[in-house]
């Protein structure tokens, strides 16, 4: 147990100095400046069965506080709930029905391949694209933000992980530490950082400059990814520079009332992102035991057995834990003591990972919407 607990605290170490301070969650937007000519934006939205959310998505990229031109195409991947209709009827909006997703493609980046074909007709002078979902509300000024950071930076893909809903007891308790696991995964300083491989976006909202994202083959050298964000941010960084950042202010609109929906949105990929591993399927359950359960664990033990060795390292490094996710905290507006939530939502997550193995197993991986993708 004195073993574990050390290790438990060696790797909260590691994690706080060593891993690009990914727990600080500074990576923003600044307030835009001034631009001489602000360039035209077109915007795709892939859209199934979005009909309670569309509408408030494409009324927030109307009314951005914006200089140039911004197109907006929705494409309707064969929604069955009248989401074509509930995008409404905005000049400068195009709704496309999209065809029969074909072999080899996942459904999202199928519809998005159909509406940047769109573009090439209702935009073609529009110098970037941003690849958005049908259930963000954009801030005002959030285009006049991407495109200010990708001109004045030089930059090929800026991104942002939207702010997503935290209002139920399962999104307080799960969606932070989500966003908390992620930036650890993928440090937001790396993938910013041109010297470094590490490589990332959020699909949510993803600013790209068009001519690169022609050079590098477009969605279609993606296309049968399930990860398709992390994905398109791997392209997009072999042409260039990208940035990836948090936002308090462009939202998610999805709502996660139970668990079971964290619990789909999660073991749908989870597995997927471990590449269908087994070895990488134990070492990262056996990591988050080791990481996020052995601090309490060995605090308790240690208080019940009187091993006050065990006791101090156990409560060092469940401190330390806790100071580290404060900053994603502060982003969600949630009281410092939830903190101490940590080690349950991990144990959640570990749980949510060895179900998404299961159901690739099973022939039930990939699931999303009525659609089922293999190993991809």
């Amino acid at each position: 147990m004195l073993l574990l607990a050390g290790l438990s605290l060696a790797a909260w170490i590691i994690l706080e100095f060593f891993r690009g301070g990914f727990w600080r969650a500074d990576q923003r937007l600044a307030a835009a400046g001034y631009l001489d000519v602000w360039p035209d934006v077109v915007v795709v939205i892939p859209a199934r069965n979005e009909a309670p959310t569309i509408g408030r998505t494409v009324a927030s990229l109307m009314n951005q506080s914006y200089s140039g031109r911004i197109d907006v195409i929705v494409v309707d991947d064969a929604s069955d709930d009248g989401t074509a209709a509930a995008a409404s009827d905005w000049p400068g909006l195009r709704v496309v029905l999209g065809t029969p997703l074909p072999a080899g493609w996942t459904g999202k980046l199928w519809a998005v391949h159909q509406g940047l074909s769109a573009a090439h007709v209702y935009a073609p002078d529009a110098s970037y694209v941003l690849m958005t979902d049908a259930d963000i509300d954009h801030a005002p000024n959030n285009i006049r933000e991407l495109v200010y950071k990708a001109e004045t930076e030089a930059l090929h893909l800026v991104s942002l992980m939207v702010k997503l809903r935290c209002s139920s007891f399962w999104e307080k308790l799960l969606i932070p530490a989500f966003v908390f696991f992620f930036q650890k995964l993928y440090p937001f300083p790396w993938v910013n950082d041109p010297a470094s491989p590490m490589a990332a976006a959020a699909g949510g909202c993803m600013l790209i400059r068009r001519d690169t994202l022609s050079a590098a083959g477009g969605v279609e050298a993606i296309r049968d990814r399930l990860i398709d964000d992390c994905a398109m941010g791997a392209l997009i960084k072999r042409m260039g520079p990208i940035w990836l950042g948090l936002s308090a202010d462009t939202r998610s609109l999805r709502a996660y009332d139970s668990l079971d929906e964290v619990w789909d949105m999660v073991a749908r990929t989870a597995f997927v992102q471990l590449d269908y591993s087994i070895l990488a399927l134990i070492g990262t359950v056996g990591g988050m035991f080791v990481v996020y359960l052995m601090p309490p664990l060995a605090t308790f033990y240690g208080l019940v057995e009187s091993r006050d060795d065990i006791a101090i390292t156990g409560a060092i490094a469940w401190a330390v834990m806790t100071m580290s996710y404060q900053p994603t905290l502060r982003l969600y507006e949630q009281p410092v003591w939830r903190g101490m939530w940590l080690p349950a939502a991990a144990l959640f997550y570990g749980l949510m990972t060895l179900s998404s193995a299961w159901r690739h197993w099973q022939g039930q991986g990939g699931a999303w919407k009525g659609r089922h993708y293999g190993n991809r």
